[in-house]
């Protein structure tokens, strides 16, 4: 078969053009989401695959959050039954072993990350959330971005702001976007026994798996926080390479946004 002689600048116009066309399709979003763990890709999935229009920041330039290293670089996570379902639902391979299942840690973040583009997920790797948009009262209604290389690498390079009616804070154990609009808006406060963000607390797993849904939800207009962001917000245990609690909070993180978006509409 014949093929046309490689032209670089060809090359680069597909790139920059095929980029430009999705970009625009986020300047007004349903949902922005904060990190591309295991929470924030199974929010993005239900939620795409519902019709809404979602993108997930990641800025590093691999999804999969705290999956990878499963439990200290052996690459295997565990689940217990509640998990499972959601984990197959993207046909995740798991070994049962009395009432635990184990799965490939790597195969977890391909299948995952795979599914949520097949549903219609928006992913950007690379890119940095560095702070949220706000309108009346303060409700929180949008993402501040800029290159995740630029926060690197401590330049003051003006960012750009994308509309969207709720943002999902699953940045992990930091809470990142929790606690900015507590740094930045004046007098606001989570629905915290103080208010603030205590991070988390030492490891309990049995206790943090089963506060991780609970947590899930609106800690101030307009922002969710799921996954471990969820925990550190509300003070409870961290779990270690169990990851049941991580996909079920991003399933109740999809059912909190649109009931926001139902508010918002």
């Amino acid at each position: 078969m014949d093929t046309a002689p490689l032209s670089e600048p060809k090359i680069t116009s597909l790139i920059v053009e095929s980029f430009a066309k999705d970009f625009g399709e986020c300047m007004e979003m349903d949902v922005a989401i904060v990190g591309a763990g295991p929470a924030g890709l199974t929010a993005a999935r239900i939620l795409a695959a519902e019709g809404y229009n979602v993108s997930v920041f990641e800025r590093k330039l691999a999804v999969g959050g705290g999956i990878w290293g499963g439990g200290m670089l052996f690459p295997r996570i565990v689940v217990q039954e509640a998990g499972k379902r959601i984990m197959e639902d993207v046909g995740i391979k798991l070994s049962a072993h009395e009432g635990y299942y184990v799965a490939d840690s790597v195969e977890t973040v391909a299948k995952c990350a795979a599914a949520a583009i097949d549903a219609g997920v928006r992913i950007w790797v690379g890119v940095a959330v560095e702070d949220v948009m706000i309108r009346d009262n303060d409700e929180v209604c949008g993402v501040v971005i800029n290159w995740g290389a630029v926060e690197a690498a401590g330049l003051h390079v003006d960012p750009l702001a994308l509309a969207a009616k709720c943002v999902i804070d699953a940045t992990g154990h930091d809470a990142e976007i929790a606690r900015g609009v507590l740094r930045k808006i004046p007098g606001a406060r989570f629905n915290t026994d103080d208010g603030a963000v205590p991070g988390e607390r030492p490891m309990h797993a049995e206790i943090g798996e089963a506060a991780l849904v609970g947590n899930t939800q609106e800690v101030y207009p307009g922002l969710i926080v799921a996954g471990m962001a969820a925990n550190a917000v509300f003070a409870s245990p961290r779990m270690g390479p169990i990851f049941g609690g991580m996909f079920l909070s991003g399933e109740r993180a999809a059912e909190v946004a649109r009931e926001i978006i139902e508010r918002r509409s």
